[in-house]
């Protein structure tokens, strides 16, 4: 791995407005994945991500059924256990743990959001670690927040700084401003850009609802990561000429002219930031491809540490993960 910002360009002539392709980068990822799984199968090891799915929002479906078919692209077990919505905690709990035991499972991801009878962060702390791809268990946030690499970081702040790294963004030494301290992406977001290694050495300031003049931190943002989940919040008054802007937002607004009477548009007002900004993502192709993408980086590493244990268990020589 290059050390700090080793590998990142400062010296090309500023551009404005170019986009960050989340859709290209997360294409690249997946290919790159299928030849790491074509690799473990070959050693007799074939990487399985199961997902556990309770009510019908259709949303969660959509996603879930992504999900699926990208593990099948890329010659991944992928499985999904679908459940009533009236399914009882003590059923979904029942479930995680056959998958835990399961050593054709190496990665688990129970979708949320959940219905109101069960509690999420009881079912997230069910996981085991080990097979937790999304993140969220409280040994990974630990394990993120102190820089060991033998965790899962989450998926959307992961994808966010692989784009960043892919697309040639210099981030050491940086202000990077991120709106939004969710446990999903804010947060994470924040202990990835602070570590010691590439992609990250940051300055980092989390601005949420309660900060004062958000448009007085925005404004000196060599990058910005918006994550607030409020449709067109940042404005082009808000940012500074050459600024990277990464809008993790995804947010429905109504549209009569659209078929389905809506259309995407994310936390930064695309079209007034653009011609402002050096690099931007787009919504939707931007950050949403690549949540997908490292969730199953995620479990083919899953696949390796854990086939590794296995044969450390039985005496056998054990190859670096």
């Amino acid at each position: 791995m290059l050390a700090d910002g080793a590998g990142m360009d400062d010296s090309r002539p500023e551009e404005r407005g170019r986009l960050i392709d989340g859709t290209a980068t997360a294409r690249k990822i997946r290919d790159r994945i299928a030849i790491e799984v074509a690799e473990l199968a070959r050693d007799g090891v074939v990487p399985g991500l199961s997902v556990i799915l309770v009510g019908d929002d259709p949303a969660s479906a959509v996603y879930v059924a992504s999900k699926e078919r990208a593990c099948v692209e890329a010659g991944m077990n992928g499985s999904t256990i679908r459940l009533p919505a009236d399914t009882t905690q003590d059923t979904l709990l029942g479930h995680v743990r056959a998958l835990n035991d399961d050593p054709a499972v190496h990665g688990i991801l129970v979708q949320m959001p959940l219905p109101r009878q069960i509690v999420p962060d009881t079912v997230i702390r069910a996981i085991d670690p080990a097979k937790d791809v999304d993140g969220f268990h409280p040994i990974n946030v630990g394990k993120l927040l102190i820089g060991e690499e033998d965790g899962f970081a989450p998926c959307t702040p992961a994808g966010v700084q692989e784009l960043l790294i892919e697309s040639g963004v210099n981030t050491l030494g940086k202000d990077i401003v991120l709106i939004g301290r969710s446990n999903i992406v804010g947060k994470p977001m924040a202990a990835l850009l602070l570590q010691d290694h590439l992609g990250a050495n940051a300055t980092v300031t989390i601005c949420h609802r309660y900060t004062r003049d958000l448009a007085s931190h925005t404004r000196r943002a060599d990058i910005l990561i918006a994550a607030a989940g409020r449709p067109k919040l940042v404005t082009a008054e808000m940012v500074k000429p050459g600024v990277v802007v990464i809008d993790v937002g995804i947010n429905r607004v109504p549209d009569a002219t659209a078929k389905r009477g809506y259309r995407l548009v994310g936390d930064v007002d695309f079209e007034g930031v653009r011609p402002i900004a050096s690099q931007i993502t787009p919504v939707p192709g931007g950050v949403g491809p690549m949540t997908i993408a490292m969730l199953l980086k995620n479990t083919v590493r899953a696949a390796r540490m854990q086939s590794s244990r296995m044969r450390s268990a039985r005496g056998a020589p054990v190859e670096a993960v």
